[in-house]
């Protein structure tokens, strides 16, 4: 390839609106994960048992229930990620969401009295149905978003 060639290529209109756009793309990535990250956090500070120690001593039922937090976290992130037009609004409705996510959490948790003990106990299939719980919210809250 000569050198006009690639001049031609990186002078495309596809090069182009990618160059401008990949950093736009990898903001909004950094910002959603961030609030993936700080949900999970939080989440994991405030449960009742403390699954991220759980799940270092290979406890199964841990960390499937922990799974379904952060894919119960991720799902109406995604969904306000793509409603989203600018940083300061994945800021505003992904802080939105995952208030609202980690209520919806709080709620099953409580709803569903005896899983938390038994998630303790390795029960996996206590952790299975507090993660169908959970992904069930997700849903209908990322459903929510899109109005």
């Amino acid at each position: 390839m000569d050198s006009s060639s690639l001049s031609r290529v990186l002078e495309s209109a596809e090069v182009q609106a990618f160059a401008t756009g990949f950093p736009t793309t990898m903001a909004h990535l950094g910002v959603t994960l961030g609030l993936m990250i700080a949900g999970a956090v939080i989440y994991a500070l405030f449960t009742p048992w403390k699954e991220i120690s759980l799940i270092r001593e290979g406890n199964s039922a841990a960390a499937v229930a922990f799974a379904g937090v952060l894919v119960g976290l991720a799902i109406p992130l995604a969904v306000s990620l793509s409603v989203s037009t600018s940083i300061k609004d994945i800021t505003l409705w992904g802080v939105a969401t995952v208030v609202l996510q980690l209520l919806a959490f709080r709620i099953v948790d409580i709803l569903l009295t005896g899983l938390p003990q038994r998630i303790k106990e390795g029960e996996v299939s206590a952790a299975v149905l507090l993660v169908g719980a959970k992904l069930s919210t997700a849903l209908i809250l990322a459903a929510a978003l899109t109005g």
